[in-house]
């Protein structure tokens, strides 16, 4: 909710690097090589290796990664390196699907470092990687943009621009690209399901045309679980959270070894109010969960209180993770207490529970700059130091002292100057919003929440509680709809969504 640089655009990654390897030959065949044909077959632009087990490796990778199984698609991008350690657009994709900001900064150092016997190809897309942690998504795109000029039959030359222009919230050129992969390759599965989650998520919002897109991978990959955690998300931004938690659970028991459909049973448990059920579903993702899975699943157990309106159970909880997460045998248990103390400021913030606020920052604040220090990136410290300020200065003007927040907005602009994101001041723009909205100044507050990352429904509460301040009562009704009919689980969403729902008109 509350990431203000580094991280947007690592969010984008995940998308640009499901762009890899040209190769329409013959992949490993293990169990699952029928999915080859919608998966690693779709890709038709060059890779780097001459280890033939180094390649079936990196297609397997491919393929899991396609159909979201990150923690496969590391392991097996893992073993292409181990047969070819010159193989660079491996070490990217280790990076891609990284387990921890070591695991990531070192493998991309090392894709660079091995990218001058790579394609063209690989070489702009591990350019790209970098364009996104060093915050300069202009740059990203316009390397995306080189890339389909140079691999125009290549779908996943289009993911990649797809991805840069997502995490611009370019949507409709998005869009257009994912169209363009798609005229390419009909069956693409990432292809579907990269639009797919843009209609769900991106303005403008189409969730009709997101659920086509789901079913039409569901219908590619009917056994794979991935397939109905896809369709059941569409349903979810329907509202109809049933049919949504159907999915889920056949998802679910199609592989009942994957956390992350039981976290999906969860968030729709909790938004039917089933919440006894809903930390049950939440405790048994932990309990199958790999990697980070155990301390990441972990955070929405406690959201459950915030819904369920006990936001004190739900610090208490938080920080009894941030007590345990050491001991969890997890790869990077630093990023899980940053993110566990981030929701306890957040949730302490908003019910201004100051002593609590406090004591998570005093905690908090080390961390983040911890990583700083690990990440070696000047962007990603910048966008620490501005994650601190942001906090710092959101805190500030919950308590009044309105001068002191006024610093840290413009610790956040002065910090953020040098990066190349149009998107860099949102974060900046969201603090001047709170430090006039608490003072009643609707007109200013509403003008700096539309400068915000408006796909957060916590900053479009804001906006609407701006809005009605400043007399525009149908247009407020309209955003508390938005906000309300929102059935996706988020720490800022849980605070609001009972007084979204009542001043949308009651409940749903």
């Amino acid at each position: 909710m509350l990431r203000v640089s580094h991280p947007a655009a690592r969010a984008a990654l995940a998308v640009v690097l499901a762009s890899c390897a040209w190769y329409a030959g013959v992949a490993a065949q293990d169990g699952r090589s029928a999915l080859n044909a919608i998966t690693s077959d779709l890709i038709k632009h060059p890779i780097t290796t001459s280890s033939p087990a180094a390649r079936n490796q990196y297609l397997e990778g491919q393929r899991e990664l396609d159909l979201g199984r990150f923690i496969d698609a590391n392991t097996h991008f893992k073993a292409a390196i181990a047969a070819d350690p010159n193989f660079a657009f491996a070490y990217v994709n280790v990076a891609n699907t990284a387990n921890s900001l070591d695991e990531f900064k070192t493998n991309l150092a090392l894709a660079e470092q091995h990218a001058a016997g790579a394609s063209e190809a690989e070489r702009l897309q591990i350019q790209m990687v970098r364009k996104g942690y060093d915050n300069d998504l202009q740059g990203q795109l316009a390397l995306g943009q080189q890339l389909v000029q140079k691999y125009p039959d290549s779908p996943r030359s289009w993911l990649a621009l797809a991805g840069a222009q997502i995490a611009l919230n370019k949507n409709a050129d998005a869009r257009a690209s994912i169209t363009k992969a798609l005229a390419i390759a009909p069956k693409m599965y990432a292809a579907h399901a990269t639009v797919g989650n843009d209609y769900i998520f991106g303005e403008p919002r189409d969730f009709t045309k997101a659920l086509a897109h789901m079913q039409d991978a569901e219908a590619l990959a009917p056994n794979e679980s991935n397939a109905h955690l896809l369709v059941g998300d569409a349903y979810r931004a329907q509202r109809n959270l049933q049919k949504a938690r159907d999915e889920y659970a056949r998802g679910h028991e199609l592989d009942p070894k994957s956390g992350v459909l039981l976290v999906k049973l969860g968030h729709a448990d909790t938004f039917l109010g089933n919440y006894v059920a809903a930390r049950a579903d939440y405790v048994s993702a932990m309990a199958v969960g790999r990697a980070n899975e155990k301390a990441a699943y972990a955070p929405f157990r406690a959201y459950v209180s915030v819904y369920a309106g006990d936001p004190a159970a739900a610090i208490t909880e938080l920080n009894d993770l941030v007590a345990s997460v050491d001991g969890m045998g997890v790869p990077d248990p630093k990023a899980n207490k940053v993110a566990a103390l981030t929701n306890v400021v957040v949730i302490a913030t908003h019910t201004k529970n100051r002593a609590a606020a406090e004591q998570a920052l005093k905690q908090l604040e080390p961390l983040l700059m911890q990583q700083a220090d690990e990440g070696g990136n000047p962007a990603f410290k910048r966008g620490q130091q501005a994650q601190i300020a942001y906090l710092e200065g959101w805190t500030a003007a919950r308590r009044g002292d309105y001068t002191a927040a006024q610093k840290q907005a413009d610790r956040i602009n002065e910090l953020l100057a040098p990066d190349a994101n149009p998107r860099k001041l949102e974060p900046m723009h969201q603090l001047e919003g709170f430090i006039a909205l608490y003072q009643s100044k609707y007109p200013d507050a509403a003008a700096h929440f539309r400068q915000g990352n408006l796909l957060d429904p916590y900053i479009k509460y804001q906006l609407a509680v701006a809005t009605e301040g400043g007399g525009d009562a149908a247009q407020a009704k309209k955003l508390f709809r938005e906000i309300a009919d929102y059935n996706f689980n988020a720490l800022g969403f849980a605070l609001v969504r009972k007084d979204a729902q009542q001043k949308a008109g009651g409940t749903l």
